[in-house]
Formats: structure tokens, sequence, C-alpha cells
């Protein structure tokens, strides 16, 4: 083991993944957020054809591979005549990703919450999108949490596949460091440890979130 290897490429890769992976993760997972609540929404629509349209765009996305999303995005839109550089290709690809894999979890988390709480929303004259924004919502995303963060981790594992369309991140620091080193088994158990510390960090907020959250539920 080259000791004064796995400590000089440390911070480049650390590097890389606080510029790189975790702000490629986080922008997804924000704008997949809001995928997500609109496709649920078409999905609880009472208009057969609207939801069938958000069970079509659930059914695409989990049924076909991310990286078969990417390198359409990436590579086949140009022959199109559509060309996307690699950061935003990389974010709308894990964008929609996790719009199709959230809109499940958003609507059942939507569908928890008694049918009782809408009834009382138009009672005060509220309309449904208020009601829906200002009672639903709210008591939904408790439920949501523990499943979206889920989510969340997994994504920040998945940006290393942005790596194949020349996105520069924590992944893309390791190649670049083992090709120039030729010690790739070092490189890469240190890439693997250091996307472990981020899940373990993140894994941590998560539990504490929830039991931030659960102590307004009554038990």
């Amino acid at each position: 083991m080259d000791w004064q290897l796995v400590a000089d490429s440390f911070w480049p890769l650390l590097s890389g993944g606080l510029t790189g992976t975790i702000p490629l993760a986080v922008v997804s997972f924000a704008i997949g957020l809001v995928l997500a609540l609109v496709v649920a929404l078409l999905r609880l629509s009472p208009n057969p054809v609207v939801s069938w349209i958000g069970r079509a765009y659930i059914s695409l996305i989990r049924g076909t591979p991310l990286l078969v999303q990417l390198f359409i995005i990436f590579y086949g839109l140009p022959e199109l005549g559509v060309r996307i550089e690699p950061w935003p290709s990389a974010i709308i690809a894990f964008s929609m990703n996790v719009g199709g894999y959230a809109a499940e979890v958003v609507r059942a988390a939507i569908l928890s919450v008694p049918k009782g709480q809408w009834e009382a929303g138009w009672t005060v004259g509220m309309s449904p999108a208020r009601t829906l924004g200002r009672i639903i919502l709210p008591q939904a995303a408790r439920v949501s949490v523990p499943p979206l963060s889920n989510t969340f981790i997994s994504l920040v594992k998945d940006t290393s596949l942005a790596t194949l369309i020349l996105v520069t991140e924590m992944f893309r620091r390791a190649q670049e460091i083992a090709a120039f080193s030729n010690e790739f088994m070092v490189i890469y158990t240190e890439a693997a440890l250091i996307y472990w510390m981020f899940c373990t960090v993140l894994s941590t907020g998560q539990n504490a979130l929830e039991k931030r959250l659960d102590r307004y539920v009554a038990h």
C-alpha cells in the first residue's frame, strides 16, 4: 500500500466530491422532486388520460437503465440536432430519473393524508391548490422523508455514472489519478471509502431529521 499516494490523492478526491458529486446530486434531486410532484399529481388526476401520462412516464423511467437515459440525452440527442453540454445533460438525466422514482413516493404520501384534511380545507374556503399546499403537502412531507432520503443517498452514488459523459466529479478524478499512478486498486478503494463517508453522513442527517419530525406526531 502506497500510503503517500493515498494521502496525496485524498484531497483531490474529496474536492471532486464536494465540488462535483454533491452539487450535482443536490441540484438534480431538487429538480427531480418538483418533477415528482407534478407526475404524482398527474397520477392522482381523475382524468384517465392525464393519469395515464403519469403512469407512462413512471413506467418508462423505471423500466430503463439510468445509464441508457444518460447516453440518450448526451450522445443521442445530437443526432436530432440537440446538443447539450455534459453538466446539463447529467442534471437532466438524473432529475428525470429521480422524478420517475420519487413520484410514487410522493403520491403514496399524499394518499396517506386522511381525506378529512381535504374537506377541512374546503370547509374554510380554501381552493384545492391552496389546500394541497397549506395542509396536505406539509403532512405528506413527513411520511415521505425516509424513502426520499434513501433516493437522495442512492443518487449521490449514481452520480459516478456522469464520468462516462465527461463530467468532472469525484469518480472522474479517481480515474485520472489511477491512470497517472497506475494504482487502480488503491485509488478506487479510496474513492469508495469517500463515497461511503458521504453516505454515512447523509444517513445520520436523515435519522436526525426523522426524529425531529417525529416529535410533532402524536403516538
